[in-house]
């Protein structure tokens, strides 16, 4: 692998950790501690949906980000022909 196109996987990487832990602070700090007043006024399974972000909601969004996260590296580790075949 080139120089240049170590440089240009390594940059696709990070903008994809860039993207994804901003969604992950949106919804855990977001949802979770600055909505939380508008969020209340809503109700999931007895409980008030701002407690449900703060307590629940932030951990299933981190979860599925790694998920997400490692899709979005299997389809760069084609592009760039690096996978482990």
């Amino acid at each position: 692998m080139s120089k240049s196109s170590m440089t240009a996987y390594w940059h696709k990487n990070l903008k994809y950790l860039l993207i994804l832990l901003c969604i992950w602070f949106l919804v855990s700090y977001g949802a979770g501690i600055f909505l939380v007043d508008e969020l209340n006024a809503i109700r999931l399974g007895g409980f008030k949906l701002g407690f449900w972000f703060a307590q629940q909601g932030s951990i299933y969004v981190f979860v599925i980000l790694i998920f997400v996260y490692v899709r979005l590296m299997n389809k760069l580790d084609r592009e760039f022909d690096v996978d482990e075949k």
